[in-house]
């Protein structure tokens, strides 16, 4: 009698309870399937009508732009026709609020921490296109970036939105096109900042030396294929001549007068740490490129004393791998300078002393220009630099050719966008 009562008070037993709690539920959920009869043993006749069985909904995730090597549309595989799906579709769109720690004691972002947003932006649609295929794993490394313009400053407080779509590969490198836009969360407005064109090289997990073939691209016109060859072959051009003239080493110069290259040129000094790396154990292309932006800006701002951006970054090459724990020395120095501008010559030295004890080599080299802004960010005349050595004048002549052949240049697109 008392295991009776307790019984009753108890309830049903815990089985054909939950087997009353799964027959509710089956009736009401979006099963796709009848619900169960009312005369079903398993499940007392409800207290009400059961709602009619709605048909099987399916779950619609969100389509966004992939490159090749994310999941194909078209099935959850990975992609097996390269540039069929979404090879030239560009990646979506990252973004980041710019933080005082990005800037300068002006508010303006550092030109080293735009650069090293688009290399990041670059990293992941080449690693993911080269990965597209069927084969041995692989990683993208940076070997070039392209002549980058600076169009408009960026400050604290605005969102970066950085957006990247390869637009070439070769048999051995992938060309991205990386664009930048700033945006004021206050009022809406927009402005594009930098475009900039990378290349990158696959290199095996396996074996590091190793560099893996692209998958193609499929082109919209005959001519982009065209025009991509030919951006190619001038890139591979103007690399060997880069590394053939990468000899020059900067010497400290004692009692330095004002605005001689002796007296603004600056050095840094690092060791290379595992935040540094890629997976493979080397640099980042966009910590190398930070970097060297900031020895360049110290050497703009030792020369001129004011406020300084940076207004472009000519061609930066890689020559050669940065491994883990190797002791990198940043150096930089003026080369020429116009009325309102500075171009300043970096390059990278690596001393590898972990693993590998080798000679110090040239990793990376650059040239920045930078111009000097007032309080109100208005252009401010720049010092003349003053020459002293037969290299210093000869580096000031090259700079100057550059700055011509880049002025007419711009002069030209300009008048091209003008007659469209």
């Amino acid at each position: 009698m008392q295991r009776a009562a307790w019984a009753s008070r108890r309830g049903p037993p815990r089985s054909q309870d939950r087997g009353q709690r799964r027959c509710l539920s089956i009736s009401t959920e979006d099963s796709g399937e009848a619900a169960l009869p009312a005369s079903s043993p398993a499940c007392p006749p409800p207290s009400r009508p059961s709602p009619p069985a709605l048909p099987r909904r399916r779950l619609i995730k969100p389509v966004v732009a992939r490159s090749a090597g994310a999941l194909c549309p078209r099935r959850a595989s990975r992609c097996r026709h390269p540039g069929s799906c979404a090879s030239l579709l560009p990646l979506p769109s990252r973004a980041r609020i710019m933080r005082p720690d990005d800037a300068n004691i002006a508010g303006n972002v550092h030109g080293g921490t735009i650069l090293k947003m688009i290399e990041e932006a670059g990293a992941i649609i080449s690693t993911r296109h080269c990965n597209s295929q069927a084969g041995e794993p692989c990683v993208a490394a940076l070997a070039r970036v392209e002549r980058t313009d600076f169009l408009s400053p960026m400050c604290i407080g605005e969102v970066a939105n950085v957006s990247a779509e390869i637009t070439y590969t070769s048999r051995h490198s992938v060309e991205v096109q990386v664009n930048v836009m700033s945006e004021n969360i206050l009022t809406g407005a927009k402005k594009v900042t930098n475009k900039a064109t990378l290349w990158y090289v696959p290199l095996s997990l396996k074996n590091v030396n190793k560099v893996l073939e692209v998958p193609p691209i499929q082109y919209a016109r005959k001519e982009q294929e065209d025009e991509g060859k030919k951006r190619y072959e001038e890139q591979k051009l103007d690399r060997l001549e880069t590394k053939q003239r990468n000899g020059d080493v900067i010497l400290p110069v004692i009692n330095p007068e004002p605005h001689t290259v002796g007296y603004s040129q600056s050095s840094l000094i690092h060791l290379v740490g595992p935040s540094d790396c890629t997976l493979l154990g080397f640099v980042h292309g966009g910590v190398t490129m930070k970097l060297m932006d900031e020895v360049a800006g110290i050497v703009a701002a030792r020369h001129c004393k004011t406020n300084i951006v940076t207004a472009s970054v000519d061609a930066i090459n890689f020559h050669e791998k940065i491994k883990k724990g190797c002791v990198i020395t940043v150096s930089g120095r003026m080369t020429f300078t116009s009325n309102k501008s500075m171009e300043i010559e970096v390059f990278v030295d690596a001393d590898p002393f972990v693993d590998e004890p080798r000679e110090r080599y040239r990793a990376v080299s650059a040239f920045f220009t930078y111009v000097s802004l007032s309080k109100e960010g208005k252009p401010l005349p720049v010092p003349q630099l003053l020459t002293e050595t037969e290299d210093e004048k000869r580096r000031f002549e090259e700079g100057k050719g550059r700055y011509l052949q880049t002025k007419a240049k711009r002069q030209a697109q300009m008048q091209e966008a003008a007659q469209q």
